[in-house]
């Protein structure tokens, strides 16, 4: 049930959703409760923080039309509640990536960044005593 509302959900919001507060959101997962009473829509928004919560608000304003719209595909007697929340494990995924990121290109760069290395000394030369006489 949760993957037919999330692929569901998310062919709406690109089709049928034309509030321009939606922005690039993608749908990462659905939870529903065991009565069906309610869905826990997880979303990520593409863009800064203006962005995810202009997001967040075009799709509190699309859930009446939402429902019902699920209703009506999946042939539902009850349509659950809808619950967007922002994803932030996928938020947090992204930041790791960024800085993984950014280490291998300081690496590839020849940076000279100690941030990599959490043992680093700053203030001792890492060259210093390798027999380079």
């Amino acid at each position: 049930m949760a993957d037919q509302i999330r692929g569901e959900l998310a062919l709406l919001l690109v089709r049928d959703v034309h509030d321009p507060g939606v922005g690039f959101v993608t749908i990462t997962r659905v939870t529903v409760s065991p009565d069906i009473q309610l869905a826990r829509v997880f979303y990520t928004v593409l863009g800064d923080e203006k962005a995810r919560v202009s997001s967040a608000k075009a799709l509190e304003r699309a859930v009446p039309f939402l429902r019902r719209q699920l209703g009506t595909r999946l042939r539902l007697k009850r349509v659950p509640e809808l619950k967007f929340n922002y994803d932030e494990a996928v938020a947090g995924q992204d930041r790791i990536e960024r800085l993984l990121h950014d280490i291998h290109e300081a690496d590839r760069t020849g940076g000279s960044d100690t941030s990599a290395d959490p043992n680093a000394d700053p203030d001792t030369d890492p060259d210093e005593g390798h027999g380079g006489d």
